[in-house]
């Protein structure tokens, strides 16, 4: 009989991107027949049918940080979403749920669990989200990225997330002028966008030969772009990028970056890069700030909060990377001693013993 799995969840790229990550490796590895569960707000509903996999959208919306008008609605949407999951699951019967968090996950997860189907929890945070929080104790196994985070699970193990091969490979940077890379996903950081300009000047003059790419957003990139140009620094030296498409020439490029700590923290580690890391205020749970609080406090990274954020503070912290070749060295080691390659085999593996049950 095919092994028949179903991811769920979804709703932003910290979520789908390893979904697809995991269900690429069970069908071209295991042959497995993969079904996706999202809902119609979130990524899921354009990457997932682009690679190749079935996907049903279920209703399903937010609970944290929302008005008590959304909380409410997603109270009554809830049990039509496990239901919806429940039917879902007895036609296509899976032999696993796999949820990822996000929207989704909660009504399939739940709906797994009624029906007594095996499930796995994927938490790359260090602290978990809300639907994982609840439904921990009552999973069949979890995969998790830092060892912070077992205690909240039954059955879980240390896998680490799904990080291009590549990225752990990167040879480590000797030599050559000084790289600064920017970057906070695929929306950009406003934060970033107004402070760099303010620096800009000061930090090149400082450190020769400081070359600096800038990753916007699309919504911020022209206005972002302007101010810089606006600057007067040698335009040679900094772009300003809506998207960074090459990940991993970027990172073994720059000598720091400076970034938000969502799941760029897994890729961080991998490529052995000392960073900077100012977490998203608003990220749910304030999962961005435990997770950059794992890599502060193992020496891998600095953590700035937003709310002290300023151009001052944040020139003098970068600048202090920048010009001490031992402290990035040793923030370098740090970073990879907290790299776990082999995830995406390890996540299979949990998924294959729990389909043999």
């Amino acid at each position: 009989m095919a092994l028949r799995i179903v991811i769920a969840g979804g709703g932003t790229g910290g979520h789908v991107v390893p979904a697809l990550a995991i269900g690429r490796e069970l069908r071209d590895r295991h042959a497995a027949e993969c079904l996706f569960i999202g809902t119609s707000r979130g990524l899921e509903t354009r990457l997932v049918p682009e690679a190749g996999f079935p996907l049903e959208l279920v209703r399903s919306g937010q609970l944290n940080r929302v008005s008590l008008r959304t909380r409410l609605k997603t109270y009554f949407d809830l049990p039509r979403g496990v239901l919806q999951c429940m039917r879902l699951f007895r036609s296509f019967r899976p032999q696993v749920v796999v949820g990822v968090g996000g929207y989704a996950s909660g009504p399939a997860m739940l709906a797994a669990v009624l029906l007594r189907i095996p499930t796995l929890a994927y938490e790359p945070n260090a602290v978990p989200g809300m639907t994982n929080r609840l439904l921990g104790k009552r999973v069949s196994a979890a995969a998790v990225n830092f060892t912070q985070t077992v205690p909240f699970f039954h059955g879980a193990e240390v896998t680490g997330v799904p990080v291009r091969a590549e990225i752990f490979t990167l040879p480590e940077k000797t030599g050559g002028p000084a790289r600064l890379l920017v970057t906070a996903g695929s929306q950009g950081a406003q934060i970033f966008n107004e402070l760099m300009p303010q620096i800009l000047v000061s930090l090149l003059s400082a450190v020769p030969g400081l070359t600096i790419v800038h990753q916007a957003g699309a919504r911020h990139l022209e206005v972002t772009r302007r101010a810089f140009a606006e600057t007067g620094a040698d335009p040679a030296r900094w772009s300003v990028e809506a998207f960074l498409q090459d990940m991993p020439a970027q990172y073994a490029a720059a000598d720091i970056v400076l970034a938000r700590s969502g799941s760029t923290v897994s890729e961080l580690c991998a490529a052995g890069k000392p960073s900077l890391l100012v977490p998203f205020p608003q990220a749910a749970d304030d999962h961005q700030r435990k997770n950059a609080e794992v890599l502060a406090e193992a020496g891998a990274a600095r953590m700035i909060l937003q709310r002290d954020l300023t151009a001052p503070l944040l020139e003098a912290a970068l600048l202090e990377m920048l010009t001490d070749a031992s402290l990035r060295q040793a923030m370098a080691a740090r970073a990879r001693s907290l790299a776990r390659p082999g995830a995406l085999e390890k996540i299979a593996g949990l998924v294959l013993r729990l389909a043999s049950r």
